[in-house]
């Protein structure tokens, strides 16, 4: 899990859309403004209650974020004042002062669509209520009502974008978690495969380079027979060279350094007809095309084996390998005309039979190997 972002709070808490704070500040004038400007002169009863109105006003600022519960019943409020001085003022402070107060309301996300239209009705409902005090028809009401409302729906559209874009924004957010996370296993993964691709070879490796070390030392030490041991200290120099090449063929795959594997096939072919074991014939069907590098190397681990059994039991026969390219796969098949039975333990690597398997299964593939009426074939499947 992700810990290095901070916590955050909840979206109808802590969300303060872009351009947030000009918009305050803009409500803010036009409320202190309004009463400063109102014609004709206020009473000492209006000035009270443009005050109220304000007061409201500055409260749902003062303590919106930390305290919405508070903060959203001070605007209502206000609004429901401010409705109280529409009938008195020619020059639509009160409107002007109403109408900042429900577009502060509407635009917050956090009240549901009912709770706004309600305090929208009790303002105006308000507003009504003065008129006939003040002698005043309450058709005249119409106009600031239109205007009230226009500017409530107005508010509303924006709330409703501002939402989309939060929930939009917060949707990219977990895409990304979630592409870092899947990057993340993905490397994990990638680390695990080759870290038990080197697990292998060096424990095999190794460890028979250890045992033909241990019989050159009790050749040399207690039997003082130089020419019985030269060929294990050989041998064991061998099993390092070998070694050490499948540690960088590993290392390789792990870089995606792999060559294409015809290529990686013909370089093998090259190096086991130099021995002069077995001649070789390599035969590609279809349209050679990169494949993964996990299932490159599985292939070109198999038929490297594949040849060494070879050579270690049927020297001197003929070996056909074939590539072929299938239309979601590919598959390599190495036979020869087997004058021995490939021991499932496999050479001095200890790589047999089990071990190419499990390297092709590693690789979401399938593996087989048997001897039929014409010899010994090992044929390997991967995705590709």
């Amino acid at each position: 899990m992700d810990t290095s972002r901070p916590a955050r709070l909840p979206f109808r808490v802590a969300y303060r859309p872009p351009g947030w704070g000009v918009e305050r500040i803009i409500g803010t004038v036009m409320m202190v403004a309004a009463p400063l400007t109102a014609r004709p002169t206020p009473t000492a009863v209006v000035w009270a209650t443009m005050a109220s109105a304000v007061a409201g006003w500055l409260v749902f600022l003062a303590v919106e974020r930390r305290r919405p519960a508070v903060a959203l019943p001070a605007l209502a409020i206000s609004a429901v004042i401010a409705a109280q001085i529409v009938a008195v003022t020619d020059d639509g402070t009160g409107v002007i002062m109403v109408c900042v107060a429900l577009t502060g309301l509407a635009t917050h996300p956090r009240p549901g669509l009912g709770a706004i239209m309600a305090v929208t009705g009790l303002a105006l409902g308000s507003a009504a209520l003065g008129l006939p005090a003040h002698g005043i028809p309450p058709a005249e009401l119409a106009a600031d009502a239109f205007v009230i409302l226009i500017v409530v729906v107005l508010a509303l559209v924006r709330r409703d974008y501002r939402v989309k874009a939060e929930h939009a924004q917060s949707l990219l957010e977990r895409e990304e978690h979630a592409r870092r996370e899947h990057a993340r296993a993905a490397a994990l993964d990638e680390r695990a495969r080759i870290a038990r691709e080197l697990h292998d070879i060096l424990a095999h490796a190794l460890g028979s380079l250890a045992i033909q070390l241990e019989v050159a030392d009790v050749l040399l030490s207690e039997r003082r027979d130089v020419d019985a041991a030269l060929p294990r200290v050989r041998r064991a120099r061998r099993l390092a060279v070998e070694g050490l090449t499948e540690a960088r063929h590993a290392v390789a795959a792990l870089r995606d350094d792999v060559p294409p594997l015809p290529e990686a096939l013909g370089r093998l072919v090259t190096e086991h007809a130099a021995g002069g074991a077995n001649p070789v014939r390599v035969t590609v069907e279809g349209t050679p095309r990169p494949i993964a590098a996990d299932a490159a190397v599985s292939l070109i681990r198999t038929a490297r084996e594949a040849l060494t059994n070879a050579a270690r039991h049927a020297p001197g026969t003929a070996v056909t390998m074939a590539v072929a390219y299938l239309a979601d796969r590919v598959r390599l098949s190495v036979r020869n005309a087997a004058d021995g039975h490939p021991a499932d333990a496999g050479g001095p690597r200890g790589y047999g039979l089990t071990g190419m398997a499990e390297r092709v299964a590693l690789a979401g593939g399938t593996f087989a190997a048997g001897a039929d009426a014409d010899g010994w074939q090992v044929t390997a499947e991967v995705p590709g």
